[in-house]
């Protein structure tokens, strides 16, 4: 009767387990624990994707395919970023979302990764409050890349959004146009200029 008891409790524990998420081992995240951040900070990452081989391309060349700003949201760090194609659940939109820093540098979205900071603390947390801003009204991911539309947004022009809402205009008057699978983009911010802006500098950089 032991033997049973114990047979019945071993599947009865391994099942709650499996129910529980305890038997489910977590993704790594590129971000080293050593990196210090702080909000206001805009975070960079390199996928393998085929949207971020698409920005990728539209870049030309640029180190990085997606942008997000550090935020604080009840004492802990998230990233605010406009992405498509990373649906939280079943009937999800593709939009702005806030999400923990292990997500949004786990090794299954990001193999690259760095950190820029701009001097002025309180113009880049007046940037991240814009940001988070836009993420709690519930907006949709900007699809046709119209800086015009600000109730939709791509990654790189919410971040410029963000910072100019806080009197810093970090891109500047130059747009991109481009050509890519079989659509005409004529007016577009991309990560690199973001990442090139002479009012940031880089802090931090990573990989896998």
């Amino acid at each position: 009767m032991r033997a049973l008891f114990f047979s019945f409790w071993t599947v009865f524990t391994t099942l709650f387990c499996f129910s529980c998420g305890c038997g489910k081992k977590e993704l790594a995240s590129v971000l080293p624990d050593s990196v210090q951040l702080r909000v206001g900070d805009v975070v960079f990452r390199l996928g393998e994707s085929l949207e971020s081989n698409v920005v990728n391309i539209a870049d030309r060349g640029g180190l990085y395919s997606h942008c997000g700003i550090v935020v604080d949201s009840a004492g802990l760090f998230r990233v605010v970023h406009a992405v498509p194609d990373e649906l939280d659940f079943p009937g999800d939109s593709e939009r702005v979302k806030m999400d923990p820093l292990e997500l949004f540098f786990r090794v299954d979205r990001a193999w690259a990764g760095a950190v820029c900071r701009m001097d002025d603390s309180l113009a880049a947390a007046k940037a991240a409050q814009a940001a988070k801003a836009v993420f709690l009204r519930g907006t949709l991911f900007d699809n046709d890349y119209d800086e015009n539309d600000t109730t939709k947004f791509y990654c790189s022009e919410l971040i410029w959004h963000a910072f100019k809402h806080a009197g810093y205009d970090i891109v500047g008057p130059d747009r991109h146009s481009y050509n890519v699978l079989f659509r005409r983009i004529d007016s577009c911010i991309v990560p690199s200029q973001i990442y090139n802006s002479s009012y940031l500098h880089p802090v931090a950089f990573f990989n896998q």
